[in-house]
């Protein structure tokens, strides 16, 4: 049987994901435990990629969009939620996964924060495109990933708007928050976006490689 077979049947109207190609164990406990795994190891790329970074105040540029897309497609829309929740937790329970391997609940009062709010959401709307095949072809796989990794943005330019201007009396005017939140990662964001949609297709083409040399 091939790995594609052998993976569990999607719901109506979704396609099976990357980590769905992983041979389902019979009991429900295993298959649980196989999620469990996965979310966590999800996080954990995440929390890697986080420390790729580039000092700037107040957020700085980091790995973490590119691991969010990829996990978020890798492992469907509501495990890479998981995964992303669980690196949020982790980090604010003192585990230090958040960039500049720092961790701490005294995150909540950074400005960046609400960005790592939007990367669950994120990399639900990665795995939503996955899970309609969005990410077996480059050209939609880097559409759905592009909108994806705008999502953080609606979480993350209102928090720090909040936190500067609020909780810290700044006065950041709407286009100075554009500039110290948004314009100097659109570029980025878009490079990150281009290679998940070269790393998730160009794993779906492996699979199938594979999968032919089994029958």
């Amino acid at each position: 049987m091939s790995s594609i077979a052998a993976a569990p049947t999607a719901s109506a109207g979704t396609r099976r994901v990357l980590a769905d190609v992983i041979a389902r164990p019979s009991s429900r406990a295993r298959a649980f435990a196989l999620d469990a795994g996965l979310v966590i190891a999800g996080a954990t790329i995440v929390a890697l990629l986080a420390q790729v970074e580039i000092p700037l105040w107040p957020v700085p540029i980091t790995g973490q969009t590119l691991g969010v897309i990829v996990v978020g497609a890798a492992l469907g829309a509501w495990r890479g939620a998981a995964a992303l929740t669980t690196y949020m937790l982790v980090g604010l329970a003192g585990l230090p996964v958040f960039a500049g391997f720092t961790g701490t609940l005294a995150a909540v009062g950074k400005p960046s924060f609400g960005f790592v709010i939007g990367f669950i959401f994120s990399a639900f709307v990665a795995g939503w495109f996955a899970e309609r095949a969005w990410d077996r072809r480059p050209g939609l796989a880097f559409l759905g990933f592009a909108a994806a990794s705008a999502v953080p943005f609606l979480f993350g330019i209102p928090y720090m708007a909040f936190i500067l201007n609020v909780v810290m009396g700044l006065d950041y005017s709407f286009s100075a928050l554009l500039a110290a939140g948004l314009l100097p990662f659109i570029v980025g964001g878009l490079v990150k976006a281009a290679l998940a949609a070269a790393i998730i297709p160009g794993a779906w083409a492996l699979v199938r490689k594979a999968d032919k040399t089994k029958e």
